[in-house]
């Protein structure tokens, strides 16, 4: 099960007031905080099993479909790490619940008609644009969505977006050893997955013209990418028809607190 963001942040203020900060040391357990409620064995593990019920407690109604957001972009495109930096993961960390995110790294690259090339795409930012898009899929394909998502977010935000690759994917997915991703990207597997890729950005209706390009629910239209580049966050609350969370509403949410 998912924790959403504004709730992982309560979480977090909630286990530090009730001894899991200063007081006491940190809780001895191998997963970041956005995961300490995917399961109740992780939640026993870190020691957060009552706050876990507790934040859970608030969860959307899971009969309501969620918004779907699909980022079409590059790896290496100024605007498009902005918007994965700015905008997508900050509010998908803090609406995970109620909206899922799809990346397809590709964007304006190119095919070559022949495959017989090493390289058969070129992409608008050159040669380590394409191994950035391949790294991306690759680690996509290789490791659980969440976790993928984490990890791109961290190599997107980096100085350096390829010299990031290996510790962004060892810190979020260490049971991920670098060699599968390295072999992803050097054998059939990279490139099959790119070329699927290719395929679903070609199939975009209307053509996109620029990245990136976002869709929502599979469709695409000009005013919703004008309010997703200002305030996604603003925006999937508006589009989830279900009773906002909330993260949308501003309510508090109280939890049972203890001091030290």
């Amino acid at each position: 099960m998912k924790l959403s963001g504004i709730l992982a942040v309560l979480l977090l203020v909630y286990t530090e007031r009730s001894g899991f900060g200063m007081c006491h040391p940190k809780p001895a357990c191998r997963y970041p905080p956005s995961q300490w409620c995917r399961s109740l064995e992780i939640a026993i593990e870190c020691r957060v099993e009552k706050q876990c019920m507790e934040v859970n407690a608030t969860r959307p109604n899971q009969a309501v479909p969620v918004v779907s957001v699909t980022l079409y972009y590059e790896s290496l495109c100024p605007d498009c790490r902005e918007f994965i930096t700015q905008q997508l993961f900050p509010t998908w960390t803090m609406l995970q619940d109620i909206m899922a995110v799809t990346l397809v790294p590709y964007g304006n690259a190119k095919v070559h008609q022949s495959f017989l090339s090493n390289s058969p795409f070129t992409c608008q930012h050159g040669e380590p644009e394409c191994r950035g898009n391949m790294i991306e899929a690759c680690i996509l394909h290789l490791t659980e969505r969440t976790l993928a998502f984490h990890i791109i977010y961290c190599m997107e935000s980096s100085a350096d977006v390829l010299s990031a690759a290996q510790s962004c994917l060892w810190l979020y997915a260490p049971s991920v050893p670098w060699s599968r991703v390295d072999s992803c990207v050097k054998g059939d597997l990279g490139y099959q997955l790119m070329r699927a890729n290719a395929l679903m950005t070609r199939a975009l209706n209307p053509a996109h013209t620029h990245v990136p390009w976002i869709t929502f629910n599979g469709e695409y239209t000009e005013e919703n990418e004008d309010k997703a580049m200002s305030s996604l966050f603003q925006l999937v609350c508006h589009l989830y028809k279900g009773v906002k969370p909330p993260a949308c509403t501003g309510a508090p949410v109280r939890l049972d607190r203890s001091f030290c």
